[in-house]
């Protein structure tokens, strides 16, 4: 979800990008945290958004009194400076050189093909899609009838969309669905799925051995293959797919999904990072995942998507500020989920409703599930680090993957614990 993020990437530095197989780089682009003190001055940073493929916003356009990030390539300041000053808006220089923030990135990523060298996939580091995807093959595998690959549906490059089924009691059980990745940069929330495929094959803590036995688990850690792999071969920064419109690319995976397609909280604009795309479902893989999906209904009951970041948890809607017609029962599981994410590391995670707890946002996976299949019980989380951390959001140091993974994993205990005793799972 985490948009937050309206990045409209610097088509100009991209054409060279692909053009040459070349890594994307970000030097010397500098920025900014600006805040829109009224509706006009918001109005002027809304144009701002996709005027120039050389501003690129880090945070969601929405709201007066709130601080966005803005990421000015350098020939462009000038410009930037000149509107900020003519319009006195708000701003300040948070960071000179982006790309210095994005150096370390390649020390915390397995080498290609390495889980296919060690065997010996573990939490310490991020891993490439092809390494993740070998692991999961190897897991079904190791666990005969208890651990299922399934594909989930295609992308526009003809990557499979995969995960696993997990299935302990090798009898049927109400389902509990996972979706991370959706949004490529996101690299932690893949990372967390990962481990809770683990712990629900491994941990002999009763409670998660209790809810690894008592229900049937379908999780896909890349719901966004191409996009994903295109953070790793070139830009680290990317968020969309990769379809091709005109001359820019991608459509925003979480904006794309058929209800309420396009309502609000995304553009028309083929360059945004919000781009809802053409139509409701234009592209392959949400439209493949979404039938792979809908063929569950009526067998999963609890729907749950990884993204990151900012420690929120969400529930629906995005697209309006009227509320579920159970969100008494929403509010009370997501308590009873946040507070146990925080009782390992003192973490402090909140939310509520998308649309006033975060961003209006429409077209979401959440809430298409909640709609559309029967899973009244539909959550997003956005993981580590914290909203004040703009700078290194998207690049979690590696050495918070396990205290990530552990921490989401207690929440998610609790969750699945509450959500059966309000009686929503059915056998």
């Amino acid at each position: 979800m985490a948009n937050k993020f309206n990045l409209v990437l610097g088509l100009c530095l991209l054409a060279v990008a692909l053009s040459s197989g070349e890594r994307a780089r970000y030097d010397n682009y500098r920025v900014y945290q600006t805040t829109a003190s009224s509706p006009a001055e918001l109005e002027v940073l809304k144009n701002l958004e996709g005027a120039s493929d050389s501003i690129m916003f880090l945070d969601g356009i929405h709201h007066i009194n709130k601080a966005i990030s803005v990421v000015v390539a350098p020939h462009k300041v000038p410009d930037f400076l000149e509107i900020m000053g003519a319009n006195e808006i708000e701003y300040g220089l948070i960071e000179s050189n982006l790309q210095s923030q994005l150096e370390d990135d390649e020390e915390q990523v397995a080498k290609p093909n390495s889980y296919a060298r060690s065997l010996n996939y573990n939490w310490n580091q991020y891993y490439q899609l092809d390494d993740t995807y070998r692991w999961m093959q190897q897991l079904a595998v190791e666990y005969p009838g208890v651990v299922t690959l399934i594909e989930g549906g295609k992308t526009y490059q003809g990557r499979s969309i995969l995960g696993v089924k997990i299935s302990k009691s090798r009898t049927t059980k109400p389902g509990i669905f996972v979706e991370a990745g959706i949004h490529a940069r996101e690299w932690i929330a893949p990372a967390t799925a990962t481990y809770l495929i683990n712990q629900l094959l491994t941990s002999n803590v009763v409670s998660v051995r209790n809810i690894a036995q008592n229900y049937d688990w379908y999780i896909f850690p890349h719901a966004n293959p191409d996009g994903y792999v295109y953070t790793h071969t070139t830009d680290r920064m990317w968020r969309k797919t990769r379809t091709p419109y005109g001359s820019c690319f991608g459509a925003d995976p979480n904006r794309n999904w058929g209800f309420q397609w396009n309502v609000v909280g995304s553009s028309n604009n083929a360059c945004s990072d919000t781009y809802a795309g053409p139509s409701a479902f234009s592209e392959i893989e949400t439209r493949s995942f979404s039938q792979y999906i809908s063929s569950l209904k009526g067998k999963i009951f609890l729907y749950i998507s990884f993204h990151a970041y900012s420690q929120y948890l969400l529930y629906p809607y995005g697209h309006t500020a009227s509320l579920p017609a159970n969100v008494k029962d929403l509010k009370q599981v997501f308590d009873v989920s946040v507070a146990a994410m925080n009782k390992r590391y003192g973490t402090k995670y909140t939310g509520g409703n998308i649309y006033d707890a975060i961003y209006p946002a429409s077209g979401a996976s959440v809430d298409w599930a909640y709609e559309n299949v029967g899973t009244k019980m539909s959550f997003c989380y956005e993981l580590r680090p914290s909203s004040n951390s703009v700078l290194t959001g998207f690049k979690l140091p590696a050495s918070q993957i396990i205290p990530t993974g552990e921490e989401t994993m207690d929440s998610i205990t609790a969750m699945v614990q509450e959500v059966q005793k309000l009686g929503y799972f059915k056998n």
